[in-house]
């Protein structure tokens, strides 16, 4: 079976607890198990938002992840990237994981979206799709599925 990462920052911004949940039933359909690394408040909103874990069946703290990740561990690397912390952590797991990797990197400051997409594209060869958007995970899912869909293809 395919495996993937999915990273969850800071849950500052309210579209990404449910782009998380969202992303995890896209990939599990597309046949991946996948595994969420998360800050310990992103985690605390993902076990409320699905407290019978029916689509979040793993999860983890992104600190230890990070200390035993290795190198083709995972299939599919994905990072919702809304702050600088992010990017950072999306660029190092993505060079440790060296594998198929994809950021969603939103925001509500066009300024910030264009930096955090440089920022990515200057340091990874990973699928990048940004969006200015925060509030609403619409424009999020969009993009991310349409990405998924170049992901299959």
């Amino acid at each position: 079976m395919k495996k993937a990462l999915i990273l969850l920052g800071c849950p500052e911004a309210p579209s990404q607890t449910p782009m998380a949940v969202y992303a995890v039933h896209k990939l599990t359909s597309m046949g991946y198990e996948v595994l969420v690394a998360s800050t310990p408040s992103a985690l605390k909103l993902l076990e409320v938002s699905d407290p019978d874990e029916y689509y979040v069946k793993n999860k983890i703290d992104i600190e230890s992840c990070l200390d035993s990740l290795e190198e083709d561990s995972f299939d599919l690397l994905l990072g919702f990237v809304h702050k600088d912390a992010a990017v950072s952590y999306f660029v190092t797991f993505y060079h440790i994981l060296n594998t198929t990797s994809l950021a969603v990197v939103f925001e509500r400051d066009p300024q910030l979206v264009e930096k955090f997409e440089k920022d990515i594209k200057e340091s990874t060869d990973a699928i990048t799709v940004s969006v200015r958007a925060y509030h609403n995970p619409t424009p999020i899912r969009v993009k991310f599925d349409r990405a998924l869909k170049q992901l299959e293809g």
